[in-house]
């Protein structure tokens, strides 16, 4: 059951809230100055405090009100507070909401309001409690997963992510070529990194190659090696890629785009570990192993004539499935506080922009925007135009968020960039401009 803790000197005003509140099933404790009011909230188990402005009858200034909020953020800065005062005033009002206060209440009060405030304050208390948790929970399988292992500086916070990983660490230590799937920019390198540092050949080289970018004529000389004069320019022998690879991990990345002479020649070297170097005859030994990484369907390229079925299986011995980078969202803050190094913090609507962003281009796209932030953002904080993102269609599903709108900093500094057009800050926001006057009126911010 939740609990409230009332700070007011007035019996009668206590006794009535107690009431109030024992209707809808929520327990209350009762503080009669300031003094006793933090002397319980030590105490812990206080899941919102309501309290007066004014303890003495001769007084209407509200300091000692003030001073008590303030000590009580200093105590708990997340703890919801509302101030109830029979002498309203507006400038203190707003200083107090701006400070931190969850609302500003006059004497008598709207039943029906008050109730509906603090309802929604103590759901979204437990709603952060469970995100507490979740996040220790979050840290206490991190922490089980990196015991032992070595996770190459892998960011997650994802289930779909966390599950990859975890099959990786299973897996690393056999000797079963891994295929590495996903979309591009997803991170199959870094999985690839990872199944090395956690196998039994981590002490050896790890060599990676990206099979897309060789020119056909030149795949075989780059995996395989080549004697002099085996094609114009050899004018000396070369040692290939699993050459350089012997006693590692040789990881081939785009391993789709081998040409069909490669294939066959890759083949051969995963079932026997053997292969001669282009434009020699001697029989060359190597213990490597292999980790490739595509973003194509191999299915359909075996079914299309295009990749070598019997290859397909040799390389899939184990395949790893990397989600894309929008279907694993609790990723997406995670990866950008990273790429930030924390140099700088994410304002709240520069964080719902990331996670409304698709991601075509996943972590690489991800990388690069928060690079490009860091570099051109002027204020202290990272807000959602610095990050350049396209507005998002109008169809998008909205993101789901414990404050789902915009603090003062980030409308501010949108104000300032259109030149206090409203019509333009709250397009740029995502809010309408109905919804821009509220939240400009309840942050005390001048609509001039």
């Amino acid at each position: 059951m939740p609990q409230i803790l009332i700070i007011d000197d007035n019996p009668a005003v206590a006794t009535a809230l107690e009431v109030l509140f024992s209707l809808h099933d929520i327990d209350t404790v009762r503080a009669e100055d300031p003094d006793s009011g933090l002397a319980r909230l030590r105490e812990g188990g206080i899941d919102l405090v309501i309290q007066d402005m004014n303890f003495h009858a001769d007084t209407t200034s509200g300091d000692e009100g003030i001073a008590l909020f303030h000590a009580i953020r200093a105590l708990d800065a997340d703890l919801p507070v509302i101030l109830l005062t029979a002498w309203t005033r507006l400038e203190s009002a707003v200083d107090l909401i701006r400070a931190g206060a969850a609302d500003y209440l006059a004497k008598p009060w709207d039943d029906a309001k008050l109730m509906a405030t603090v309802q929604t304050l103590l759901e979204l208390g437990e709603a952060r409690r469970q995100l507490d948790a979740r996040h220790r929970e979050d840290r206490r399988r991190h922490a089980a997963l990196a015991q032992g292992h070595d996770l190459c500086g892998l960011v997650w916070a994802d289930a779909a992510s966390e599950a990859t990983l975890a099959l990786a660490l299973q897996v690393a230590r056999s000797e079963l070529p891994v295929l590495v799937t996903g979309p591009n920019g997803a991170g199959k390198e870094k999985y690839a990194e990872i199944l090395h540092a956690n196998s039994a050949v981590r002490d050896g080289p790890f060599v990676a190659v990206n099979c897309g970018a060789l020119p056909n004529e030149l795949v075989e000389a780059e995996l395989f090696g080549a004697e002099a004069g085996a094609y114009t320019g050899a004018n000396k022998a070369r040692a290939g890629k699993f050459e350089a690879a012997d006693g590692g991990t040789l990881f081939l990345d785009e391993v789709g785009t081998l040409p069909p002479s490669g294939q066959v020649k890759l083949l051969r070297v995963l079932e026997t570990g053997r292969f001669e170097r282009l434009g020699g005859n001697r029989e060359r030994h190597v213990r490597v192993r292999v980790v490739s990484a595509t973003n194509a369907d191999l299915p359909a390229m075996i079914a299309d004539g295009r990749f070598r079925e019997d290859l397909y299986y040799r390389l899939n011995g184990i395949e790893l499935r990397l989600a894309p980078l929008a279907a694993r969202p609790r990723d997406i803050l995670p990866l950008a506080r990273h790429f930030l190094d924390g140099n700088r913090p994410l304002a709240e609507g520069a964080e719902r922009a990331l996670l409304r962003h698709p991601w075509p281009g996943n972590v690489r796209e991800l990388r690069n925007v928060m690079q490009r932030a860091q570099l051109l953002a002027r204020g202290e904080r990272i807000v959602a135009a610095d990050l350049n993102l396209p507005a998002p269609p109008a169809s998008a599903p909205a993101v789901p968020q414990a404050n789902d709108e915009p603090d003062r900093a980030e409308i501010e500094a949108a104000l300032q960039r259109h030149d206090g057009v409203l019509a333009q800050a709250a397009a740029e926001l995502g809010l309408s401009r109905q919804a821009l006057y509220r939240r400009l009126d309840r942050l005390g911010i001048r609509r001039d």
